[in-house]
């Protein structure tokens, strides 16, 4: 089954003093917002936690993409899923058993997501897809905005496709990481279906019109135009 392309725009690349502002200008736009969360310890960069998570639920009904970039997510990734995240999404060198706090996020309400960082090989993680809702694919090195895309990390969405494909999975493949709109079509043509965009979508004059560009271009990719 084909699924239509999601649009997570990511709120790292918005105002924040504007939160709210920011996240209502994509709405009846955006399918989820994608927000970012880095701890200074897994990755070299600090945003947001689990407070501004819980007051931006309130300003908003677009479902919450939310991507941990967290040592020890099996501690705190639970509660995103209790604060109304649609997704929550932990990293696989993070965690020392995806299938479990997969499951525990299950329990408490959300999809499941396993993130794969740049220098992570995906196969490994192959045989977990059946627990998982989301699988990340890093299309850069996870830690800052802004950064370019690298075509190469592309080979991993085509195994994961390839392997939900021989399974008969229904599972989102999500890209995070330079993805605009030079760059959609190629993820899209390589089998990812979820599509993170930061700076394409938040440095735009109109953000629902960047949001609505990037669409039409997956859809047209994935042949569900």
């Amino acid at each position: 089954m084909t699924l239509s392309p999601i649009i997570a725009p990511s709120i790292l690349a918005s105002d924040f003093s504007r939160l709210g502002e920011e996240v209502r200008a994509i709405e009846g736009a955006a399918d989820w917002v994608h927000v970012d969360v880095m701890d200074n310890h897994f990755v070299p960069n600090l945003t947001i936690g689990l407070p501004v998570v819980q007051s931006l639920r309130k300003a908003t009904s677009i479902p919450f993409d939310v991507h941990l970039m967290i040592t020890d997510p099996q501690r705190w990734a639970p509660a995103y899923a209790e604060a109304g995240a649609y997704n929550v999404t932990f990293h696989a060198e993070a965690c020392d058993d995806p299938v479990a706090l997969a499951k525990t996020l299950r329990a408490a309400g959300a999809k499941a997501g396993l993130a794969i960082d740049r220098d992570t090989p995906v196969e490994p993680y192959l045989e977990l897809l059946p627990y998982l809702d989301t699988i990340l694919i890093m299309t850069i090195k996870a830690g800052f905005g802004g950064q370019a895309f690298m075509p190469e990390l592309l080979d991993k969405v085509r195994d994961v496709r390839r392997r939900i494909a021989v399974n008969d999975l229904e599972i989102r493949v999500e890209v995070d990481g330079g993805i605009a709109a030079d760059t959609i079509e190629r993820a899209a043509e390589a089998g990812a279906d979820a599509f993170v965009a930061g700076t394409a979508v938040y440095g735009a004059a109109d953000p629902a019109e960047a949001i609505r560009k990037l669409r039409g271009l997956a859809a047209g990719a994935m042949g569900v135009a």
